[in-house]
């Protein structure tokens, strides 16, 4: 019956920009200067987030991060299908291996929303085998990896069913150590983490990690923290990553105040991502100097606890580019 209740709010998500408009009280008649009526990578925002948007606000930090606009028709060589160079480390078609002693399995090509500036929204999701048999065999075969991370996609869209096999055949592998998983439905949908996700959790064998993807101080509220607090009691770190964007977060008082709120709620802020070049994102560029800028500010307001690493992923590179 749970799992019924996140499905169904999940269905709730707006994935058309004119209802999304009706609700947000935003004038149809701007939008023809200003939406991609048309796109691959489709509009999904989950409800929750649509009710923290302003209303009639076009620039809201929220809303930017989901609504599909002209501006990702504009072009630029630096901007590409593949920033990341995932394709060069497929070492199957749902396994990724690019640093040493962790591999990244691509649990699903479905998330709880879809971010503009997605780093995979051009990727090619391999989705007809639901139970990962070559990933498994890779990853148990390989004893140099202590640690899986779980992504996609987002790996909480997966059933409790399918998400118990994975871990239950993780769990059997000796060499695998640590679980991470990724994750943005939290935010979205924290009704996800129910009392059957949590013995998920709970009889795993392993050490888990568990990471969220959050941008803006405005996308939390008190039930999801309580959910998150009910993952920390199992003893499981809660960290949090972050990406710099353009009109989102590029400010010091709006990183200042989601670093805060992360610390407050024992969740460590671990990552300052610099935006993957993704063919579609370039609005959301900040430049590396003005983030290094922010980075310093911070520093000189905030405990060394408090501040993520400011770093960028460099195609090849055996780990993530420090920046600051």
């Amino acid at each position: 019956m749970a799992n019924l209740l996140w499905r169904q709010i999940q269905r709730e998500n707006f994935t058309d920009w004119k209802k999304l408009l009706t609700f947000l009280q935003l004038d149809e008649t701007d939008a023809e200067s200003i939406i991609l009526t048309r796109s691959q990578f489709s509009l999904n925002v989950p409800k929750r987030l649509v009710q923290k948007i302003s209303k009639g606000k076009w620039e809201d930090p929220i809303l930017r991060q989901f609504l599909p606009t002209l501006e990702e028709l504009k072009p630029s060589p630096l901007f590409v299908l593949d920033p990341v160079a995932d394709g060069a480390s497929r070492k199957k078609p749902k396994l990724l291996h690019k640093y040493h002693g962790r591999a990244l399995l691509i649990c699903t090509s479905a998330c709880a929303m879809h971010c503009r500036y997605c780093f995979r929204q051009h990727f090619d999701y391999e989705t007809s085998d639901k139970l990962f048999r070559e990933e498994l065999n890779e990853i148990a075969n390989e004893t140099s990896l202590s640690e899986v991370l779980l992504s996609g996609g987002d790996p909480l869209s997966l059933s409790d069913m399918q998400l118990g096999n994975l871990l239950s055949a993780l769990n059997a592998i000796p060499h695998i150590k640590r679980i991470r998983f990724h994750t943005r439905f939290p935010i979205g949908i924290p009704e996800r983490i129910d009392p059957s996700f949590l013995n998920l959790l709970k009889s795993c064998s392993k050490q888990v990690i568990f990471v969220i993807h959050c941008n803006h101080p405005n996308e939390f509220d008190e039930e999801i923290f309580q959910k998150l607090k009910e993952i920390q009691q199992l003893g499981i770190p809660v960290l949090s990553q972050s990406v710099l964007l353009r009109g989102v977060n590029d400010r010091v008082e709006t990183l200042k105040e989601l670093f805060l709120l992360l610390t407050d709620h024992g969740i460590m802020p671990y990552y300052l991502h610099q935006l993957d070049r993704v063919q579609g994102a370039t609005h959301f560029e900040v430049s590396e100097r003005e983030g290094k800028w922010l980075m310093e500010e911070l520093g000189n307001l905030l405990p060394g606890y408090a501040i993520p690493k400011y770093v960028r992923e460099v195609p090849n590179q055996p780990k993530k580019t420090p920046i600051y």
